[in-house]
């Protein structure tokens, strides 16, 4: 667990050995979400990097008779 102080202009360091674990890079977009009396840093994916995901999914469900 690493602890770091939040500066006069509210804003804090993410030590390095938390980046090294996460995909973190200088200019990413985060998102920061208060959750049940915490804060959680969400990093923001480019949109052209989620392209291909779901690549192969099987598209094909069961409707009911009356749905085609």
């Amino acid at each position: 667990m690493s602890t770091v102080t939040i500066s006069s202009k509210y804003q804090i360091v993410i030590p390095k050995s938390i980046r090294d674990k996460s995909d973190f890079y200088p200019g990413q977009k985060v998102e920061l979400i208060n959750y049940d009396g915490r804060i959680e840093i969400i990093p923001l994916k480019n949109i052209k990097s989620l392209r291909g995901i779901a690549k192969g999914i099987n598209t094909e469900i069961k409707r009911e008779e009356d749905r085609f």
